[in-house]
């Protein structure tokens, strides 16, 4: 299993990246990892030569705030469009970035190219819950709008990643919806609730937004746009929660106290509530495995991303998507 990462890519990069990869080589010798980027930044941070960790060079590195489209295309040598070219010619099984989402994107549909069948990707992040089983949500922003079709193949492609990928069998697959019941909604969620019904998953229905934490689903669908809404309001509701927990329990000397006892519980929910325990967000209907880790990833969140695409690719996840809308489509 050749793992291609963009080593330039993510906001403590390069160092996180490298100190991820070299741990995750450590951990599983049976993968090999590709640092994509410039060798003259990368070579200096490998503290521990690996026989199964190399560097391929790229002179270019996408920014921040490049534009997508236009970097993809103008910088052919970036770390991030080396590594796609490399999961397209064969060069690699994967790739990993915590780069500019909407140039991995871009990267995705230019560069690696769309699986057969599928006409939109979703990019699908775990959504965190209270019992750390997780949720996995698509789309979350790769597509603003979406046609009950498009909802079908999301539902498809996140049940069949959720078994692969973390081992959950026949996962239950929701409709985010202001109601739970059936004919709630708008026209796109009325349309497409009767389709999920048909198809070979675990449908159990609607889903609303406050009940998401509470892991009643293992796949929750629905439009980019809505998705995206729904990811920044959680986003920001638990960083507020967080600091106003924060400012409380430093106001005063019993309140010090209190922190005291309650810190150990206050830990075990800071850490399910952290990205870094997910790993990253696949960019699901891509004719090669894409993984989208958090920006502001540190070494850590990088060695579960190795370890999410590793199960993914011994679990052949690409090529059972393809057979799983391939067959929905065929039996349409």
């Amino acid at each position: 299993m050749r793992i291609a990462i963009d080593a330039m890519g993510g906001d403590h990069a390069p160092k996180c990246n490298v100190e991820g990869a070299l741990a995750a080589a450590k951990e599983w010798p049976d993968i090999e990892l590709l640092l994509v980027g410039d060798e003259g930044k990368l070579s200096p941070l490998m503290a521990t030569q690996l026989s199964n960790v190399r560097i391929v060079h790229a002179a270019d590195t996408i920014n921040a705030d490049d534009e997508p489209v236009k970097a993809v295309r103008r910088k052919k040598e970036a770390s991030m469009v080396v590594a796609g070219r490399m999961v397209r010619e064969g060069e690699a099984d994967c790739m990993i970035s915590a780069g500019n989402t909407g140039a991995l994107m871009t990267t995705g549909l230019l560069v690696v190219g769309r699986m057969n069948g599928v006409e939109r990707p979703a990019l699908a992040p775990m959504i965190p819950t209270m019992d750390g089983r997780g949720v996995l949500a698509l789309d979350l922003g790769a597509n603003m709008d979406a046609k009950p079709e498009h909802l079908a193949q999301y539902a498809l492609m996140g049940s069949i990643y959720r078994e692969k990928a973390h081992g959950i069998v026949n996962p239950r697959v929701g409709l985010l919806n202001v109601g739970t019941e059936a004919m709630k909604g708008n026209e796109l969620t009325k349309l497409v609730y009767p389709q999920l019904a048909e198809l070979p998953i675990h449908f159990v229905g609607n889903v609303e937004a406050r009940d998401v934490l509470e892991s009643n689903c293992d796949v929750l669908v629905c439009d980019g746009f809505v998705g995206n809404v729904m990811l920044k309001s959680l986003e920001g509701t638990a960083g507020s929660l967080f600091s106003v927990l924060k400012q409380e329990f430093t106001r005063s000397w019993y309140t010090k106290l209190a922190a005291a006892i309650l810190m150990p519980g206050l830990k075990r929910l800071r850490k399910i509530m952290d990205y870094k325990e997910h790993g990253g967000a696949p960019l699901l209907g891509l004719n090669g495995l894409v993984i989208k880790a958090h920006g502001s990833s540190d070494s850590r969140a990088i060695e579960n991303a190795i370890r999410q695409a590793r199960m993914a690719l011994q679990n052949e996840l690409i090529q059972t998507i393809s057979m799983g809308v391939g067959g929905s489509n065929s039996g349409k």
